[in-house]
């Protein structure tokens, strides 16, 4: 699995845009680091996990054929 080390006014949007280019995957970065849930903006060095690949490809296929 890999992971993402947060700087200074990170989002978990931000997040998901930077890392997958689709802030809407921020749900799955959510759920896999419930232990900053209550977190929305994040200081520098927060270790968080991130996603699979096949879970991103997972999610992109269920987008309609003109959104993929």
């Amino acid at each position: 699995m890999t992971t993402y080390t947060t700087i200074q006014g990170d989002t978990w949007d931000m997040i998901a845009f930077k890392v997958f280019s689709d802030e809407t995957l921020m749900i799955q970065i959510m759920n896999l680091n419930l232990d900053y849930i209550d977190v929305s903006v994040f200081s520098a060095g927060t270790v968080l996990q991130l996603p699979d690949v096949s879970v991103v490809e997972e999610t992109a296929s269920d987008l309609p054929p003109w959104k993929v």
